[in-house]
């Protein structure tokens, strides 16, 4: 199945939410006026886009109705796909790997939100790329994060480096960051803190897994990847303000994806935290993870 059968399967809840809301905007041949405006408004709002980002799009449609790009129903959408995906550039959403040595990415993100699962499926997609990877299962303190990671890496058939339930979360690093190089790993994934009991709590953890992991391989960490639950909606976008303040984020993960009927919220992160969305989950199984195509996730939404 390709990438865009694959969004289209995940973005299906979403997608019928769209739907529905523009069939009853937007029949063909429907002159576009205010009214039309305000309707597609609440169309696009209903999947969880974000009022600033659907202010941007109706105000660009509106300006395109004005010059006589725009006219009727059916040129509405074909004009906001186009809208929408050139929001992204190409480069933004690359991994930015180490000249040399492995390139260690940071995965984070509150309890529940799928987050040592995606590190399993990043682990997977890594793999397949002909790269050898290696885990850290430095989440040390969830109950049962290190048997779920450990189960994954058989699964995947990846090597794993872990500790204890309860360990030092910066020791397992540091043994991760030493297995990483002993073995040539290209990629080194750090399953790291998942709690949100305190700011500081949290940053004070993340920051010290960064020091040491600073120490151990130069440049580290190369990516701090952010794992959002899709079926929250804007609320992940709250939760990535707390995290932005604790930790600079890289990338988004989006989890989820296919069991959201909020998947707009795509546009609501690139347009309220300017940080790009990377990857996207889009269902249970470690094959389930895309690279997030703006081109593609709008045709698969407004299809």
């Amino acid at each position: 199945m390709g990438l865009l059968d694959r969004l289209r399967q995940g973005l299906s809840k979403t997608r019928a939410r769209v739907a529905e809301g523009l069939r009853a905007v937007l029949p063909f041949g429907r002159k576009i006026d205010e009214g039309v405006l305000t309707d597609l408004e609440k169309a696009l709002l209903s999947a969880d886009m974000g009022p600033a980002m659907v202010a941007r799009t109706i105000d660009g449609v509106r300006s395109a109705w004005k010059r006589g790009a725009v006219k009727e129903a059916q040129d509405v959408i074909p004009h906001v796909k186009s809208e929408l995906a050139a929001m992204w550039t190409d480069d933004d959403r690359r991994i930015r790997l180490a000249p040399s040595g492995p390139t260690v990415i940071f995965v984070t993100g509150v309890n529940g939100s799928g987050k040592t699962t995606s590190v399993a499926k990043l682990a997977k997609y890594f793999k397949d790329q002909g790269k050898n990877v290696v885990l850290g299962a430095c989440d040390t303190f969830r109950a049962a994060a290190v048997a779920q990671l450990t189960e994954w890496s058989g699964r995947i058939g990846v090597q794993i480096v872990k500790h204890q339930q309860g360990a030092d979360p910066g020791a397992v690093a540091y043994d991760a960051c030493e297995a990483a190089v002993a073995r040539h790993a290209d990629i080194l994934l750090l399953d790291t803190a998942g709690r949100l009991h305190t700011q500081d709590h949290l940053m004070r953890e993340l920051s010290k897994i960064h020091k040491v992991v600073e120490r151990k391989i130069p440049g580290a960490p190369h990516e701090v990847l952010l794992v959002l639950d899709a079926t929250i909606g804007q609320n992940a976008i709250n939760q990535a303000r707390v995290f932005g303040e604790c930790v600079s984020v890289t990338g988004i993960f989006l989890a989820k994806l296919d069991g959201s009927a909020k998947g707009g919220v795509v546009m609501g992160i690139r347009e309220q935290l300017g940080v790009p969305v990377k990857f996207v989950g889009l269902g249970e199984t470690p094959d389930d993870v895309a690279p997030f195509d703006p081109g593609v996730f709008v045709d698969a939404l407004f299809e």
